[in-house]
């Protein structure tokens, strides 16, 4: 899942952006209220982790324009400040969950990841899809009890299709929810992760929508697979 993290401290941004990735998040990280609205409007990223205490001015204002603009994306605010009213705050303004510096990153993820459970509409940290089993905390897929290998990249590929099963995703969305906006990657690269996706959970896995993108196929489409399946 993609994350903008907004982080003018480039030590703490370093880290964050470090931590979030070894958890498999793809992060995109600017400094500043401008570069966010930027990079937001070139990405609509999954999930953003907002600093308050930014040099143009705090990240209220930006939360603030997000929301009268109709953004419903979830968004955690990092601040120093731990009195209520600037909890209070941040939370009447639209934010939807609240971390005080210092913090610990596994206590950060846990958040992310609840929050992306809320937005979802799910309440448990596994998505089924007809036999196919997706533990998002434990990285492991499984269909119908037995274990699939995936690579990172296709681990990636998948969870965004199952957190948005209705969606048709461009290829320029999948392209920048695996790599970021910076990552220069070969045109092909998007059809060989599903390609592979397909040729191990099934070929209906993942559907073309022609001109438009892709979509999660249906779950009668998930198949167990091969016995060298896993290890193509």
């Amino acid at each position: 899942m993609h994350v903008l993290l907004v982080e003018d401290d480039p030590l703490v941004a370093s880290g964050i952006q470090a931590g979030l990735e070894s958890h498999d998040f793809t992060v995109d990280h600017v400094d500043g209220l401008e570069a966010a609205r930027r990079a937001f409007q070139a990405l609509p990223s999954d999930i953003v982790v907002l600093d308050r205490r930014l040099p143009e001015g705090d990240g209220l204002s930006l939360l603030g324009e997000w929301r009268a603009a109709g953004v419903t994306t979830p968004v955690l605010l990092l601040t120093a400040r731990d009195s209520v009213e600037d909890r209070v705050a941040g939370l009447n303004e639209g934010a939807d969950d609240y971390l005080i510096k210092p913090f610990d990153l596994d206590e950060l993820v846990a958040r992310l990841q609840a929050l992306l459970r809320r937005a979802a509409g799910r309440s448990s940290p596994t998505i089924e899809h007809g036999p196919l089993r997706f533990d998002i905390q434990a990285r492991s897929v499984s269909v119908a009890g037995q274990q699939v290998a995936l690579a990172r990249r296709e681990l990636l590929l998948l969870e965004a299709f199952l957190q948005a099963p209705k969606r048709v995703l461009s290829a320029e969305q999948l392209r920048a929810s695996l790599y970021g906006l910076n990552d220069e990657t070969e045109s092909n690269v998007l059809n060989v992760h599903i390609h592979y996706l397909r040729r191990k959970l099934g070929s209906g896995v993942i559907e073309t929508v022609r001109g438009l993108g892709y979509r999660l196929g249906p779950p009668e489409a998930v198949r167990a697979p091969e016995p060298d399946g896993a290890r193509a």
